[in-house]
């Protein structure tokens, strides 16, 4: 195998792994072993980090209270078990992808050859969503999960939809937590 041959292909998985992870969902949770989530019944919300836009605001209270009804538990006005409390933050980003064309020594005629290596940078906007549960009587984080992904600002109303249903599903995926996989 070539110089070059090895070159373009090493830009090319490279350029391939950037654009997975740039579009892959990371996600991650930790919290109290000491909690017991088994006497959590109801919950609440509270003011955390807004998003600057109150429909996405809602549309994630409302994916988060539809996942914690389905595991059972109750939204209540006062006397809440825990309290939930997003944080949604937004983040720039470089993404660089490089292509290379060209031949090697001696392709044309003799001589070196030639080659020519693009490079194209793109900003991309990445969004960080957390989701606090806060033990209503002690005041502290006893449950936290976290999803980073990449944001299409221009994106349609359903797509949003979908986008943030999804990131809520994920990171609740892992809530009540399993001891027995800690």
């Amino acid at each position: 195998m070539t110089t070059l041959t090895l070159r373009t292909l090493t830009t090319l998985l490279l350029a391939a792994a950037t654009i997975v992870a740039v579009s892959a969902q990371k996600v991650s949770h930790d919290f109290d072993k000491q909690a017991d989530f088994g006497a959590i019944k109801t919950f609440a919300f509270k003011q955390g980090t807004p998003s600057g836009n109150s429909l996405v605001d809602n549309r994630i209270t409302s994916a988060i209270a539809g996942a914690l009804a389905g595991r059972g538990m109750t939204r209540v006005d006062a006397d809440a078990d825990v309290y939930v409390v997003t944080h949604l933050t937004f983040d720039k980003e470089k993404d660089f992808t490089a292509y290379s064309t060209g031949y090697g020594p001696y392709g044309w005629y003799w001589g070196a050859g030639w080659e020519t290596t693009e490079v194209r940078v793109r900003e991309i906007l990445m969004g960080t969503l957390v989701i606090d549960l806060v033990d209503a009587k002690k005041g502290a984080v006893i449950w936290r999960g976290m999803g980073v992904k990449e944001v299409k600002p221009h994106a349609k109303a359903s797509k949003i939809d979908k986008n943030v249903n999804t990131t809520v599903a994920k990171i609740l995926k892992n809530y009540p937590p399993n001891r027995a996989s800690s």
